[in-house]
Protein backbone atom coordinates (compact mmCIF):
# COMPACT_ATOMS: atom_id res chain seq x y z
CA UNK A 1 0.00 0.00 0.00
CA UNK A 2 0.85 3.75 -0.75
CA UNK A 3 0.68 6.71 1.55
CA UNK A 4 0.04 10.40 -0.15
CA UNK A 5 0.28 10.52 -3.73
CA UNK A 6 1.20 6.81 -4.18
CA UNK A 7 4.44 6.87 -2.35
CA UNK A 8 5.43 3.34 -0.49
CA UNK A 9 5.29 3.69 3.03
CA UNK A 10 8.50 2.43 5.26
CA UNK A 11 7.40 0.41 8.04
CA UNK A 12 9.34 0.02 11.08
CA UNK A 13 9.26 -2.49 14.24
CA UNK A 14 7.07 -1.09 16.99
CA UNK A 15 9.55 0.67 19.51
CA UNK A 16 10.09 -1.30 22.80
CA UNK A 17 7.44 0.14 25.51
CA UNK A 18 9.50 -0.73 28.66
CA UNK A 19 13.04 -1.29 30.08
CA UNK A 20 14.46 -3.99 32.15
CA UNK A 21 17.98 -3.81 34.03
CA UNK A 22 20.30 -7.38 33.89
CA UNK A 23 23.98 -6.88 35.38
CA UNK A 24 26.05 -10.23 35.21
CA UNK A 25 28.64 -9.67 37.95
CA UNK A 26 32.42 -10.38 37.45
CA UNK A 27 34.98 -9.15 37.50
CA UNK A 28 37.06 -6.96 34.26
CA UNK A 29 40.04 -8.39 32.34
CA UNK A 30 41.77 -11.43 30.82
CA UNK A 31 43.69 -12.28 34.29
CA UNK A 32 39.53 -12.95 35.56
CA UNK A 33 38.23 -14.50 32.47
CA UNK A 34 36.74 -17.61 32.76
CA UNK A 35 37.10 -17.47 36.60
CA UNK A 36 34.19 -18.85 39.17
CA UNK A 37 32.81 -15.40 40.34
CA UNK A 38 32.80 -14.06 36.77
CA UNK A 39 29.66 -16.65 35.93
CA UNK A 40 27.57 -13.57 35.94
CA UNK A 41 29.62 -11.96 32.93
CA UNK A 42 29.32 -15.22 31.72
CA UNK A 43 25.41 -15.44 31.11
CA UNK A 44 25.29 -11.60 30.14
CA UNK A 45 27.96 -12.65 26.98
CA UNK A 46 25.57 -15.49 26.27
CA UNK A 47 23.07 -13.19 26.00
CA UNK A 48 24.28 -10.72 24.06
CA UNK A 49 25.08 -13.53 21.40
CA UNK A 50 21.22 -12.95 20.38
CA UNK A 51 21.08 -11.30 16.62
CA UNK A 52 18.47 -9.19 18.66
CA UNK A 53 21.25 -7.83 20.79
CA UNK A 54 23.90 -4.77 19.91
CA UNK A 55 26.98 -4.34 20.57
CA UNK A 56 28.92 -3.23 23.74
CA UNK A 57 29.51 0.07 24.53
CA UNK A 58 31.77 1.69 27.72
CA UNK A 59 29.22 3.74 29.78
CA UNK A 60 28.64 4.25 33.76
CA UNK A 61 31.90 2.51 34.44
CA UNK A 62 30.46 -0.88 33.06
CA UNK A 63 29.77 -2.45 29.83
CA UNK A 64 26.45 -1.93 28.16
CA UNK A 65 24.78 -3.85 25.29
CA UNK A 66 20.73 -3.43 24.51
CA UNK A 67 19.04 -6.44 23.87
CA UNK A 68 15.33 -6.01 22.07
CA UNK A 69 12.76 -8.79 23.49
CA UNK A 70 9.36 -9.04 22.45
CA UNK A 71 8.85 -4.78 22.41
CA UNK A 72 11.05 -4.87 25.47
CA UNK A 73 13.91 -3.19 26.27
CA UNK A 74 17.29 -5.14 27.94
CA UNK A 75 20.01 -3.31 29.40
CA UNK A 76 22.86 -5.96 29.63
CA UNK A 77 25.68 -4.87 31.75
CA UNK A 78 28.73 -5.93 33.18
CA UNK A 79 30.17 -3.62 35.69
CA UNK A 80 33.78 -3.17 35.28
CA UNK A 81 34.13 -1.85 38.60
CA UNK A 82 35.51 -4.91 39.94
CA UNK A 83 33.42 -7.37 41.97
CA UNK A 84 32.99 -5.22 45.68
CA UNK A 85 32.13 -2.36 44.08
CA UNK A 86 29.63 -3.37 41.79
CA UNK A 87 26.89 -1.32 43.01
CA UNK A 88 28.42 2.00 41.72
CA UNK A 89 28.02 1.03 38.29
CA UNK A 90 24.59 -0.56 38.70
CA UNK A 91 23.54 2.84 40.63
CA UNK A 92 24.60 5.28 37.82
CA UNK A 93 22.13 3.44 35.78
CA UNK A 94 19.12 2.66 37.38
CA UNK A 95 19.32 6.75 37.91
CA UNK A 96 19.86 7.60 34.61
CA UNK A 97 17.21 5.66 32.60
CA UNK A 98 14.94 5.84 36.30
CA UNK A 99 14.33 2.68 36.25
CA UNK A 100 12.81 1.28 39.22
CA UNK A 101 14.58 -1.62 41.17
CA UNK A 102 11.29 -4.23 40.65
CA UNK A 103 13.00 -3.93 37.39
CA UNK A 104 16.22 -5.13 38.02
CA UNK A 105 17.54 -8.95 38.00
CA UNK A 106 21.22 -9.63 39.05
CA UNK A 107 23.24 -12.46 37.85
CA UNK A 108 25.90 -14.08 40.23
CA UNK A 109 27.71 -17.42 41.45
CA UNK A 110 27.34 -18.90 44.99
CA UNK A 111 29.15 -21.12 46.83
CA UNK A 112 26.18 -22.11 48.99
CA UNK A 113 24.31 -23.70 46.07
CA UNK A 114 25.77 -27.20 44.12
CA UNK A 115 27.68 -26.65 40.61
CA UNK A 116 25.33 -25.51 37.99
CA UNK A 117 22.53 -24.83 40.11
CA UNK A 118 20.11 -21.90 40.01
CA UNK A 119 18.09 -20.35 42.48
CA UNK A 120 15.88 -16.83 41.81
CA UNK A 121 15.20 -14.86 44.64
CA UNK A 122 12.50 -11.58 44.66
CA UNK A 123 14.67 -10.35 47.31
CA UNK A 124 16.92 -10.65 50.26
CA UNK A 125 19.92 -10.65 51.87
CA UNK A 126 23.39 -10.65 50.38
CA UNK A 127 24.51 -14.16 51.53
CA UNK A 128 27.78 -13.01 52.18
CA UNK A 129 28.07 -12.43 47.60
CA UNK A 130 30.20 -9.06 48.27
CA UNK A 131 28.91 -7.87 44.95
CA UNK A 132 25.37 -8.08 46.02
CA UNK A 133 26.29 -6.38 49.14
CA UNK A 134 27.47 -3.44 47.15
CA UNK A 135 24.57 -2.99 45.43
CA UNK A 136 22.18 -3.16 47.99
CA UNK A 137 24.35 -0.28 49.56
CA UNK A 138 24.30 1.79 46.56
CA UNK A 139 20.05 1.62 46.44
CA UNK A 140 19.20 1.16 50.15
CA UNK A 141 17.52 -1.45 49.72
CA UNK A 142 17.54 -5.60 48.54
CA UNK A 143 14.31 -5.25 47.28
CA UNK A 144 15.41 -6.59 43.40
CA UNK A 145 15.78 -9.74 41.98
CA UNK A 146 18.74 -12.06 41.92
CA UNK A 147 19.53 -15.14 39.94
CA UNK A 148 22.14 -17.10 41.71
CA UNK A 149 24.02 -20.27 39.62
CA UNK A 150 26.06 -22.31 42.25
CA UNK A 151 29.66 -22.90 41.63
CA UNK A 152 29.77 -25.27 44.65
CA UNK A 153 31.76 -24.76 47.89
CA UNK A 154 35.56 -24.63 48.09
CA UNK A 155 35.50 -27.40 50.86
CA UNK A 156 39.48 -27.10 52.40
CA UNK A 157 40.02 -24.73 49.74
CA UNK A 158 40.79 -20.90 50.78
CA UNK A 159 36.96 -19.12 49.37
CA UNK A 160 38.57 -16.15 47.82
CA UNK A 161 40.72 -18.03 45.49
CA UNK A 162 38.48 -20.73 44.82
CA UNK A 163 35.97 -18.42 43.62
CA UNK A 164 38.95 -16.80 41.36
CA UNK A 165 39.65 -20.32 39.86
CA UNK A 166 38.88 -21.67 36.52
CA UNK A 167 36.07 -24.78 36.37
CA UNK A 168 37.69 -27.66 36.33
CA UNK A 169 37.55 -29.89 32.37
CA UNK A 170 34.71 -32.09 34.28
CA UNK A 171 32.79 -28.90 35.66
CA UNK A 172 33.06 -27.42 32.55
CA UNK A 173 29.86 -29.14 30.65
CA UNK A 174 27.99 -28.62 33.76
CA UNK A 175 28.29 -25.16 33.81
CA UNK A 176 27.85 -24.64 30.02
CA UNK A 177 24.27 -25.72 30.89
CA UNK A 178 23.92 -23.98 33.61
CA UNK A 179 24.72 -20.77 31.61
CA UNK A 180 22.16 -21.64 28.74
CA UNK A 181 19.94 -22.18 31.24
CA UNK A 182 20.24 -19.57 33.86
CA UNK A 183 19.77 -16.90 29.87
CA UNK A 184 16.56 -19.08 29.20
CA UNK A 185 15.79 -17.86 32.73
CA UNK A 186 16.87 -13.93 31.97
CA UNK A 187 13.98 -13.79 29.28
CA UNK A 188 11.15 -15.72 31.44
CA UNK A 189 12.05 -13.40 33.96
CA UNK A 190 11.55 -10.07 31.53
CA UNK A 191 8.58 -11.79 30.11
CA UNK A 192 6.22 -12.96 33.46
CA UNK A 193 8.20 -11.65 36.36
CA UNK A 194 9.73 -12.92 39.07
CA UNK A 195 7.45 -15.06 40.82
CA UNK A 196 6.87 -17.03 37.71
CA UNK A 197 10.66 -17.32 37.12
CA UNK A 198 11.26 -18.63 40.74
CA UNK A 199 8.22 -21.20 40.34
CA UNK A 200 9.52 -22.71 37.16
CA UNK A 201 13.51 -22.29 37.68
CA UNK A 202 13.85 -23.04 41.40
CA UNK A 203 11.77 -26.17 41.47
CA UNK A 204 12.99 -29.38 42.10
CA UNK A 205 13.08 -32.33 39.56
CA UNK A 206 10.67 -34.61 39.98
CA UNK A 207 12.35 -38.26 40.98
CA UNK A 208 11.06 -41.13 39.28
CA UNK A 209 8.46 -42.92 40.91
CA UNK A 210 9.10 -46.65 41.99
CA UNK A 211 7.12 -49.09 40.70
CA UNK A 212 4.40 -50.79 42.18
CA UNK A 213 4.94 -54.21 43.20
CA UNK A 214 2.76 -56.42 41.37
CA UNK A 215 0.07 -58.31 43.66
Amino acid sequence: MGGENGAPVTRHPPPATRMKVVVGLGNPGQKYAGTRHNIGYMVIDYLAESPRAGRFGSRFQGQIAELIEEGEKILLIKPETFMNLSGRCVREVLNFYQVPVADLLVVCDDINLPLGKLRVRARGSDGGQKGLRDIQNHLGNAEYARLRIGIDAPGEADAADYVLSRFRPTEKPVMEEAIAKAAEAVIYWVRHGTEACMNKYNAEPEKPKKPKPEE
